[in-house]
């Protein structure tokens, strides 16, 4: 039985949904799949250290874009020293599991992790290494000698990899979409096992795992333009208690926490405000709008122009005012939900067989 590692990374939850569809994929090849969490590997310090100086940086109007552009893009000293930093502690515990038992394929889904394999990957031959990377522009940190494909899913993304190795081997592949959004109820069932009313106009309003954005006040605000709003916060327990308090005022706001129902609650839904990721991908394929929330600094905001670029897809700022407001007009210009869904089931299987015929297996 042939062995793959999965080695994604615990910030937000695209790497881990990504890491989900391949071991997914291979699973049902027969391939016997482990899933390693680069931010535990770090340790428990280095991990906490990690996420709090991403989060830091996000926190601060404008600091998290000027590193990515100016440090990750171009791969500017600082970040070559954080990566430095973060693989001096991941390569060792990386290298006692491939001395154990060497997988015969290494996926890195996280940039850290993609650097750690690629350092280690002279020592076994036998590892074939293939890097998945999502955004529209890998910045500089995805990009590593010793990689032997890229799997992206733009050519933008494509021609952003071929940046820095110009001879690199890459594949498109369409956005994983997990199971549940690939054959969604109606809006009608949808509804029903809600119970929201059927005639009124409905909206989804998320922001990623970590709730970014004011969404307790745009929930507050779009309940009081008359909408139905399932709000959700994701892992973030203070939004969480904040939209609890906001339903207990306001009737038309329906709160959830981090929950397995979003494809429930996108097929209610007319239109779908969040921030660009991983749900722009399982909107499309339930047949939703978007209405994308400007959020997300950084790799962010190039996602973001990715998503109008492919239509179906409004933008706004993150202020309440101007989130109802575009969500009105937005749904003033919907379209009735389509009856079955835009994406098959095997789009993602298919191109992720070819990844693998392409490294031999």
């Amino acid at each position: 039985m042939p062995r793959a590692l999965l080695l994604s990374g615990s910030l937000g939850t695209g790497h881990e949904v990504h890491a989900r569809a391949c071991e997914r994929s291979l699973a049902t090849r027969g391939w016997d799949t482990e899933v390693l969490d680069a931010m535990e590997l770090l340790g428990s310090r280095g991990s906490a250290a990690g996420e709090a100086v991403f989060r830091s940086m996000l926190a601060v109007p404008g600091l998290y874009d000027a590193f990515h552009f100016a440090g990750l893009r171009p791969g500017g000293r600082l970040a070559l020293l954080a990566d430095r930093a973060a693989s001096s502690q991941l390569v060792p515990r990386l290298r006692a599991r491939f001395d154990r038992s060497p997988p015969d394929l290494a996926v890195s889904i996280f940039a850290t992790g993609a650097s750690a394999v690629s350092q280690l990957a002279g020592a076994y031959p036998g590892t074939s290494h293939a890097v998945f990377c999502s955004d529209v522009t890998p910045h500089r940190l995805w990009v590593h000698p010793n990689v032997d494909l890229y799997l992206v899913t733009s050519p933008a993304a494509e021609a952003a990899v071929r940046r820095y190795q110009p001879l690199a081997r890459v594949q498109l592949v369409p956005p994983p979409v997990r199971p549940g959004f690939l054959s969604p109820l109606s809006q009608e069932q949808a509804r029903a096992r809600l119970g929201l009313p059927a005639a009124d106009r409905c909206v989804l309003l998320m922001s990623g795992g970590w709730g970014l954005g004011p969404v307790a006040e745009a929930a507050a605000g779009l309940a009081a333009a008359g909408l139905q709003v399932l709000a959700v916060a994701g892992r973030n327990a203070r939004l969480a208690a904040r939209l609890r308090a906001a339903a207990a005022r306001q009737p038309r706001i329906h709160p959830f926490g981090y929950t397995d129902q979003i494809p429930a609650l996108m097929a209610a839904a007319d239109l779908v405000i969040t921030s660009s990721g991983d749900t722009c991908s399982e909107a499309r394929a339930v047949g939703r709008p978007l209405l994308l929330l400007d959020v997300v600094p950084g790799h962010g905001r190039d996602n973001l122009q990715h998503e109008l670029e492919l239509g179906d897809a409004s933008v706004t700022s993150p202020r309440p005012a101007d989130v109802v407001a575009t969500a009105l007009a937005a749904l003033d210009r919907a379209k009735p939900p389509p009856a079955g869904t835009a994406r098959s089931a095997r789009d993602w299987d298919d191109a992720f067989s070819l990844a693998l015929e392409t490294l031999g297996f």
